[in-house]
């Protein structure tokens, strides 16, 4: 149990190291990871987790480290999940912190030049993590249509996503069962 912990811990500790973009840019270092690397859950499992990971509050990467930590180790596994993925990000902005303030770093050529190549970056590894989920998401046609469906009404509507998952969830259980 103690090994399983320190391995929750640890996995999450390396993945919140590259939180640049947030939690979908962290998406696809969790799926190898827990899916690929330790087996911990299947594909279905994981994107059961994200999409539960999605509808609660809090950053989706942390609520899934917190739901991986716990189907394999109840409040121990979730309490080492959620420290690890969360324990670089306090380090490293705590440290970026002092320095922007104290020496104005933003404004050095060199850090304006590496946040600007991060950006396209982070939106490579949204995309990965979109086009990964859709691989096991879509798996029909009508997960084709509702996915495009809601695409399209939060990208070209002012609807609220949490009325959209509300809408889908109530209608799937009604309709899809």
């Amino acid at each position: 149990m103690l090994k399983l912990l320190f391995d929750l811990f640890y996995t999450f500790f390396k993945i919140g190291l590259f939180t640049i973009g947030g939690g979908y840019a962290m998406l696809p270092l969790i799926n190898k990871e827990v899916i690929e690397t330790h087996a911990w859950l299947s594909a279905e499992e994981f994107m059961d987790v994200i999409a539960i990971a999605e509808m609660t509050p809090g950053p989706i990467a942390v609520n899934t480290a917190t739901f991986v930590g716990y189907r394999l180790a109840k409040i121990p596994g979730a309490l080492a999940g959620t420290l690890g993925v969360i324990l670089p990000s306090l380090i490293i902005i705590t440290i970026i912190a002092a320095y922007f303030v104290q020496y104005n770093v933003s404004e050095i050529p060199r850090i304006k030049g590496a946040f600007t190549a991060l950006r396209p970056a982070v939106v490579g590894l949204i995309a990965s993590a979109v086009f990964s989920l859709g691989k096991k998401g879509i798996i029909d046609l009508k997960s084709g249509l509702i996915a495009g469906a809601v695409f399209a009404l939060v990208t070209f509507t002012r609807v609220h996503p949490i009325f959209i998952l509300l809408v889908t969830g109530v209608l799937g259980g009604l309709l899809l069962v």
